[in-house]
């Protein structure tokens, strides 16, 4: 003969197994937050709002408060394409306030590459848009930086162009 407490939880067990297989479909739905990792100075404002807009639109984001210039460097991506923050994300580096957009398709679309650029700190572009700036929004582009095996220059293309 059974113990009624063994019965008992036995349904609790298979009650908590049927909640727990109904929760799995939308678990599986939810996509996983891509990662990225982020090099820029503690005090940048700008950078800090680029950060929360990309964790906003599904990134794992890790920030290093380090500066970018030394990681800058180290990844390959000449000074007169930088801006105030640097990015690593599946291998692509992604300079400055790069649309999180811009970012996905990146890693869509794969490119052979070292990855894409906003030079300099566009009004307008994401996390130089705060109220600050009064709506302005200068015009941009995106770049995509490829790098020639050899001889290691680097040429840039416009992935995207933002002139609104």
């Amino acid at each position: 003969m059974k113990h009624p407490h063994t019965r008992r939880h036995a349904l609790h067990m298979l009650v908590t197994a049927v909640g727990m297989a109904a929760g799995l479909p939308a678990l599986a739905a939810s996509p996983a937050q891509t990662p990225i990792e982020v090099w820029k100075d503690p005090n940048c404002g700008c950078c800090k709002d680029w950060v929360v807009l990309m964790e906003k639109a599904g990134f794992a984001v890790t920030v290093h408060d380090t500066g970018n210039s030394a990681m800058r460097a180290k990844l390959g991506l000449p000074a007169r394409l930088g801006s105030c923050h640097t990015a690593l994300v599946d291998g692509y580096v992604v300079e400055g306030h790069v649309p999180a957009a811009d970012v996905r398709k990146l890693l869509q679309q794969k490119p052979k590459a070292l990855g894409i650029a906003v030079p300099g700190m566009p009004v307008g572009s994401p996390g130089m848009d705060g109220p600050e700036y009064g709506g302005r929004k200068d015009p941009f582009d995106v770049l995509l930086v490829t790098k020639n095996r050899m001889n290691s220059d680097v040429s840039t293309t416009v992935f995207t162009s933002y002139r609104s």
